[in-house]
């Protein structure tokens, strides 16, 4: 059994060693017991000869093996990852050997991870049962129970019993805020917590985000599609809250319980935004020594799609001190007035539906270039309508050339997007002035070429060289990164 470059050895020495970096890797499935646990549980080592290496949850679960409760599979990074409901039909739309790369079929694979979703919920939160069954994606409580009870034996209710006190839990009896629900998210260190946050407070708009040295807070606009276009009536507005929590190697995600039925796009929006489930070892070194200049560079993403669009529409060609006055501005005239407990945090981003049906002169009013602000509104209505997608399911290549078909939206600002909507981890800026003076090339067209053949060598991690080079030299002065 060889997976990841690992062989059976290598897994249990990583065991013995208990070494984060291989978190959500693999997974131990012991056969004394039939439970399966993530490389670095703290339980007893097993006997060699015990145990069992499996490349995801889903196939130690198809092996006959049942979640720990101890170090709890469900919170390794990588695990109930994007929305995975897509994820996992697009995969398998693109590879027909899905079962071989992922040892299970996209139906098991999907099975799982509605149960580890399920049985963090349990955990976490005193959500009632039929809201857990539904935001993990089951059809009904007892559905989830005949699955529990087949593939766990136990059933759902046994979790109640071990869940932990005094954690945002949704019931509205809480102390200091409003009622909220808590999640502890794992990283794989290195991680550049600091740095992340310095790109975030650089570039925070005023009412819809506050960034200081505890961590990160926004309103938060979570609108469903159906059929591939948003709809407006289903949406719902709250708050999140991200801190650090070095010791356990994880941030805390606290949120707005308006948010309960939704808890699955949260998780995913939060996991995007700090990239918590990137491998810092396999960047790295494929970086070389790019990635000495700040170790543990992650990539920042979106909890907003639509909002990172626009951002980078009205940050082109300008500083990212100027693209956020323009942003300010623009959300100031037209986003949505909200309470919340925080009083820093006071409107949502205007949505998708509000900017599809304004005149261009609207925005244009607030000092907004006309051709940017058709550009903007062309870009609602195709994401309203579509007819563009914005999410890391999407494919990079073809949503930056509907997005450069859109006039007003230039390759690099559709890169931009890509990178950090779709989160690609191999997006690379063409043109970019910040990154052909680190680069020490010329802003021409054969200045332009030779960088791109350059950023090759950093494939399939060009968006991390990206980040890299920008603080070589001075991240404040490149264009358009709103």
């Amino acid at each position: 059994m060889v997976f990841d470059g690992l062989t059976a050895d290598n897994c249990y020495q990583v065991m013995t060693e208990r070494d984060l970096r291989f978190d959500g890797h693999f997974f131990v499935g012991v056969r004394s017991t039939r439970i399966y646990c993530r490389p670095i549980c703290r339980i007893r080592l097993p006997n060699r000869g015990n145990c069992s290496f499996h490349r995801n949850a889903a196939a130690a679960e198809v092996a006959g093996f049942r979640p720990c409760l101890r170090c709890r599979p469900e919170l390794a990074p990588g695990v109930v990852a994007i929305e995975w409901g897509q994820r996992v039909a697009a995969i398998a739309a693109q590879l027909i050997n899905f079962s071989h790369e992922f040892g299970v079929s996209p139906e098991r694979f999907a099975e799982t991870q509605r149960l580890l979703l399920a049985k963090r919920l349990l955990t976490d939160t005193r959500l009632p049962l039929a809201v857990v069954a539904a935001s993990s994606g089951f059809s009904s409580v007892r559905r989830m129970n005949s699955v529990f009870n087949a593939r766990y034996r136990f059933s759902p209710s046994r979790l109640r019993l071990v869940a932990r006190p005094g954690i945002g839990n949704g019931t509205g009896q809480e102390t200091g805020c409003a009622a909220s629900l808590t999640f502890v998210l794992p990283y794989r260190p290195p991680y550049d917590f600091d740095g992340l946050l310095k790109f975030l407070r650089d570039r925070a708009i005023p009412g819809v985000e506050s960034v200081d040295e505890t961590g990160y807070r926004r309103i938060l606009r979570v609108t469903k599609l159906e059929n591939g276009k948003a709809v407006e009536t289903l949406e719902k507005i709250g708050w999140v809250e991200v801190t650090h929590r070095p010791a356990r190697h994880a941030v805390e995600l606290r949120c707005d319980d308006v948010f309960s039925s939704e808890v699955r796009l949260v998780l995913a929006r939060t996991k995007q935004a700090f990239d918590l489930d990137a491998d810092p070892a396999e960047i790295d070194r494929v970086l070389g020594a790019l990635a000495t200049n700040a170790p543990g560079v992650h990539l920042p993403g979106t909890f907003d799609p639509f909002e990172l669009a626009i951002r980078a529409i009205l940050g082109q060609q300008v500083t990212v001190k100027a693209a956020r006055t323009l942003v300010t501005r623009f959300v100031a005239a037209l986003g949505t007035p909200i309470s919340t407990p925080f009083v820093d945090l006071n409107r949502a981003f205007p949505s998708v539906h509000h900017i599809a049906g304004l005149d261009p002169a609207v925005i244009a009013s607030l000092g907004i270039v006309r051709q940017r602000a058709e550009a903007i509104i062309s870009l609602a209505n195709a994401i309203g309508s579509g007819a563009i997608e914005l999410a890391p399911t999407a494919e990079p290549t073809q949503t930056i050339e509907l997005l450069c078909g859109i006039r007003g939206i230039g390759p690099w600002t559709a890169h931009y997007i890509a990178m950090r909507a779709l989160a690609w981890r191999d997006a690379w800026l063409p043109g970019d002035v910040a990154l052909q003076n680190a680069l020490g090339l010329p802003n021409t067209a054969r200045g332009i070429r030779a960088a791109h053949d350059q950023a090759n060598e950093w494939r399939p991690w060009r968006s991390y060289a990206v980040l890299q080079l920008w603080l070589r030299g001075s991240i404040a002065q490149a264009p358009s990164a709103a």
